[in-house]
């Protein structure tokens, strides 16, 4: 079983918006610090944003802060990221983390268009 599945990447307009999501099993998913990282071609990986455990509190790297949003619905074992105001620089592959761990998951490809 795949501890963590994301999806919902895709090809968009600069200035459009996504919804990814990664559906999560394998782990207590309320017990844990969620974050999105992503990796740009020929980039390192760029942590994005972070979501505690009860949603109480996020945190977003200044390159995305007012334009993406993580919530996340523990009953469903979910987490989501709401991207708007797409710019041709976020052009990556996304993925979801757990607590402190590495991405050991595919990732979605996110291909935004100027």
């Amino acid at each position: 079983e795949v501890p963590l599945v994301e999806s919902g990447g895709g090809l968009v307009h600069a200035g459009g918006s996504l919804r990814l999501s990664c559906a999560a099993s394998g782990f207590t998913f309320s017990s844990y610090v969620m974050r999105w990282v992503r990796q740009a071609p020929g980039k390192e990986l760029e942590w994005v944003g972070s979501i505690s455990d009860a949603s109480a509190f996020t945190i977003y790297a200044d390159s995305v802060k007012g334009r993406f949003a993580i919530s996340r619905d523990n009953a469903k074992n979910m987490l989501y990221l709401q991207m708007n105001s797409l710019k041709p620089e976020d052009t990556a592959v996304y993925y979801c983390a757990k607590g402190a761990d590495p991405p050991a998951s595919q990732g979605t490809q996110v291909t935004v268009s100027s």
